[in-house]
């Protein structure tokens, strides 16, 4: 819904701010149609400047909901533009975890601030997930659980039950005297109890936990793998803390697939469209140098076969030809095998039908396109020898792009080294290298 709205809002806002048009009509359409994170995302299509004046006009509400949805680039530069009176709003009755999302991106008169203006409550609970880091569930685990003492009559927890509650509720917690969590009963199972005797009897005491020091990824797996809505966290003690709920699970799985996605490209994941310039440039530098040295090495390689090219020129028009087969039938896999790994689907007992999956989809289209490109080259230089040149050279490069493909992240995963960030600089390195000592060695075979 968000891509189809987009383009004709931003056309919209920019045709009223270019004829300083009263825009205050269609800002409340804006607020009315969107979610609060397509308004986010619409924001951040806009210059700055622009998006500051725009931001002013939304509603009080609606800007201390956008702001917590929003990327931490795009946030950051919200609070450097504004004055600390315009941020400060921004900061009132945020719950623990709203603000755990958005601590990263405040720098700490922020957080103080956001801190002192909590209740009591959340300031507690947002200590208490401070306490672990990132790639643990207290960290990600929020406390909208309901959780009821185990000595209440069923009168009583009916009345709890009939009152609103948090999403994805599908069963209430079962707690001892000192919180420590013994059972789960389904709310259906609460309605249909007729008797104190009844309720109990139906309480499930095997109940499927995770641990507050546990790693988040597993356990959004297992949340995912679970029939489960939300599964409950507990302490080393086995005190009820909190709960992991699906949507959380979800939005950290996303947010890895994305990570990696983008950082395959080199970029920074919240880099923001008009981010700060240098910032940007900085960011790109670093894998614009990676790429430049595997660059020259592919062309200290061309440089063996120098005698070759100056023998042989229709060799040096048709090399990008195979690099670029090579490196497109390449990293067609390798993000379809990050994906795969991101999203926990590969593994030790599938990598061999992966492998031969591939190879297979290399063959066909290796003996597909290596075809058209020699009949292409045949028409062109009237060359027979030239044309198997390029035939095998095509064929070998896509076969080698496709086994790469799977290999090069599943060994970069295995060293502990991120295969988005760095599997494409090393795959393209070893398609242009293979693809050009085939091509060129081929011609300095067959063509002197």
């Amino acid at each position: 819904m968000v891509v189809e709205l987009l383009p004709d809002y931003i056309e919209k806002i920019n045709n009223s701010f270019e004829s300083e048009q009263d825009i205050s009509a269609l800002v409340a359409e804006i607020e009315q149609q969107l979610s609060d994170e397509q308004i986010a995302v619409l924001l951040e299509s806009f210059p700055v400047k622009l998006r500051i004046s725009l931001w002013k006009i939304l509603a009080e509400e609606t800007q201390q909901n956008v702001f917590i949805v929003m990327k931490h680039e795009s946030r950051e530069l919200l609070l450097g533009t504004l004055e600390d009176e315009d941020c400060f709003p921004l900061l009132t009755k945020l719950d623990a975890v709203d603000l755990l999302e958005l601590s990263e991106s405040l720098n700490d008169r922020f957080v103080d601030y956001a801190v002192t203006n909590m209740t009591a409550k959340q300031r507690s609970l947002y200590k208490k997930s401070c306490d672990y880091s990132l790639d643990e569930v207290g960290h990600w685990q929020n406390f909208t659980e309901v959780q009821i003492p185990q000595q209440l009559k069923l009168s009583t927890v009916k009345k709890v039950c009939s009152k609103n509650l948090p999403s994805f509720t599908d069963v209430i917690y079962i707690v001892d005297e000192n919180a420590a969590l013994v059972g789960e009963i389904a709310l259906n199972a609460v309605f249909k109890a007729n008797t104190d005797e009844e309720f109990h009897a139906l309480i499930n005491t095997d109940v499927e936990f995770v641990s507050s020091n546990d790693d988040i990824a597993d356990a959004s797996e297992m949340l995912i793998d679970s029939d489960k809505s939300a599964l409950p966290v507990i302490d080393e003690n086995r005190c009820l803390t909190g709960r992991l709920d699906l949507p959380t699970a979800y939005r950290y799985k996303e947010q890895i697939i994305e990570a990696q996605l983008i950082q395959s490209a080199g970029l920074v994941e919240e880099e923001d469209l008009f981010g700060n310039v240098w910032q940007s440039s900085k960011n790109r530098a670093v894998w614009l140098g990676i790429n430049l040295v595997t660059a020259f090495l592919a062309s200290w390689f061309i440089g063996l076969f120098e005698a070759t090219i100056q023998q042989v020129v229709a060799l040096a028009v048709l090399m990008p030809v195979v690099a670029s087969m090579g490196g497109i039938s390449g990293s067609q896999t390798i993000t379809l095998i990050i994906r795969g790994l991101a999203l926990g689907q590969i593994n030790d007992a599938n990598k061999k039908d992966i492998i031969t999956k591939e190879l297979k989809v290399g063959a066909i289209n290796g003996v597909l396109w290596a075809i058209v490109i020699g009949a292409i080259t045949f028409v062109w230089f009237d060359n027979p020898l030239l044309s198997l040149t390029i035939f095998i050279s095509i064929l070998g490069n896509i076969l080698i792009a496709s086994l790469s493909g799977v290999w090069v992240p599943w060994i970069l995963s295995k060293f502990n080294i991120d295969p988005a960030l760095s599997g494409s600089v090393v795959l393209t390195t070893v398609t242009d290298i293979f693809g050009f000592i085939v091509f060129l060695g081929l011609g300095s075979l067959l063509l002197l």
